[in-house]
């Protein structure tokens, strides 16, 4: 059997007749043996033995996406399993009672969860190094072990290396989006109140939202329909005449050459296509810094959620991962006044970018400003790791401030992977992915798979 790289690949051998029940189980199969080889390590907290078995079943029994491979990452609800969200502290936890709202909207759609994914811990950074239960490596370099961002990491490396079709993780400030530019796939950040977040465990409620990663955008838009509330509304378009916003601060500070080269070639290949391309000031993002300093939402919500959670179930942070507990505490000396207030300049501020984008189909930007940095050197140093960090989210964090939307795309041509970032304001979901699948063929033409 030819491999299948996408969803789309899946149901069209399956509606040919090229696929039986006893070849998605032979599928299924090698998925589970690959998640278990050497360039996968640390990938998985937890693998479902009985998953060629449950393909098999679900597509013999004519479930829309009976036999699709997917992986959860450690944060969300299994029932039966301990959802330990990638720390050591919640290993001793009761099993969940019944699914998380997308898990078992997968698996009504015939979805077979192959395992749940390893992360930083309480996902709490884009780095995606975890001290408890190692940390995965990029899947774009197998000489030099890079960071493979985070916090979903484990499903990133993953999907990167053809094992499942999707991944399900998190996007607090640019989790599913980092990690896929890293390894040169598709991530989705929708809409926070589109996707509905029970039996999913939190880090800031506020600015949590749950997206996915894929290798296309067509494999986004259909994963996004089974777990959304809501559909998208996205339309089939080409380039030609779609308005796009590059901002010419902030977002395009600083980038390594590997980053500028690709995302110039990708700009210029999109011009050529007739793309309306706008390199424009944002005063928005000029305000950030004033927003920011008000006070971090992530940390007041996470130090709240876990200083109840340590009151009720008896554990103390000296276990966790000390720069987890590093960013938590920031929270500590901060009121709830504070945080109303920070809710009401953010709901303010993100009105200003929502008019600002109003005229485009989208942003553009790299996801990322840098190229996966080597582990060594961030297991090695606390400043270098939290300054990395800070590097890493400065551009996705912008479109969770503004309760947005973003999906990152591979436009590397060589190299390692570099990711093309388009993103738009509240509920702009449908607009966000009708671009992201006009820009991915502009794209598909420039670059070759990086990853085999």
């Amino acid at each position: 059997m030819k491999q299948l790289r996408t969803i789309t690949d899946f149901l069209n051998a399956y509606d040919e007749g090229h696929l039986l029940a006893e070849d998605v189980a032979d599928h299924t199969a090698r998925a589970l043996s690959a998640a278990k080889l050497p360039a996968l390590a640390h990938c998985f907290t937890h693998l479902n033995e009985n998953a060629p078995d449950q393909a098999e079943r679900n597509i013999a029994s004519g479930s829309p996406l009976g036999g699709i491979v997917v992986h959860v990452k450690d944060l969300f609800d299994v029932a039966g399993q301990v959802t330990t969200a990638g720390s050591k502290v919640l290993q001793g936890q009761a099993p969940a009672t019944q699914d998380a709202t997308v898990v078992a909207r997968l698996k009504g759609a015939g979805a077979v969860i192959l395992g749940r994914t390893n992360m930083t811990e309480f996902a709490y950074s884009g780095v995606g190094i975890n001290p408890h239960y190692g940390t995965p490596q990029c899947a774009a370099d197998p000489l030099v072990a890079r960071i493979p961002g985070g916090s979903s990491s484990g499903g990133a490396v993953a999907v990167a290396h053809n094992v499942g079709w999707a991944a399900i993780g998190t996007d607090t400030g640019g989790s599913t989006r980092i990690p896929a530019a890293f390894n040169g796939i598709v991530g989705w950040k929708p809409t926070a109140a589109r996707v509905p977040q029970q039996g999913c465990y939190p880090l800031a409620p506020s600015l949590d939202s749950i997206g996915h990663m894929t290798r296309s955008v067509a494999d986004t838009i259909l994963i996004d329909d089974i777990i959304a509330d809501t559909p998208s509304q996205w339309t089939e378009r080409t380039t030609k005449g779609m308005r796009f916003i590059v901002p010419d601060n902030l977002m395009m500070d600083g980038l390594d050459a590997s980053v500028a080269s690709a995302f110039d070639a990708a700009i210029d290949a999109l011009s050529k296509a007739g793309a309306l391309i706008e390199m424009v000031r944002l005063p928005s993002l000029d305000a950030l810094p004033a927003l920011y300093a008000l006070g971090n939402l992530s940390a007041y919500e996470s130090y709240q959620f876990h200083t109840a959670q340590q009151a009720a179930h008896g554990y103390d942070d000296s276990s966790y991962d000390p720069r987890v507990v590093q960013r938590i505490a920031m929270g500590k000396g901060m009121t709830s006044a504070q945080h109303a207030q920070m809710l009401q300049a953010r709901t303010i501020w993100a009105a200003k970018l929502a008019a600002e984008l109003a005229p485009y189909d989208a942003l553009l930007c790299p996801t990322v400003a840098v190229v996966a940095p080597p582990l060594q050197p961030l297991l090695d140093s606390d400043d270098l790791f939290f300054k990395t960090n800070a590097l890493l989210l400065r551009n996705t964090a912008v479109f969770n401030a503004a309760d947005g939307c973003a999906i990152s795309l591979p436009c590397h041509t060589d190299g390692l992977p570099v990711g093309l970032m388009l993103g738009h304001s509240h509920m702009k979901d449908g607009r966000v992915l009708t671009a992201a699948r006009a820009v991915e063929k502009v794209l598909n033409k420039l670059r070759r798979p990086h990853v085999a």
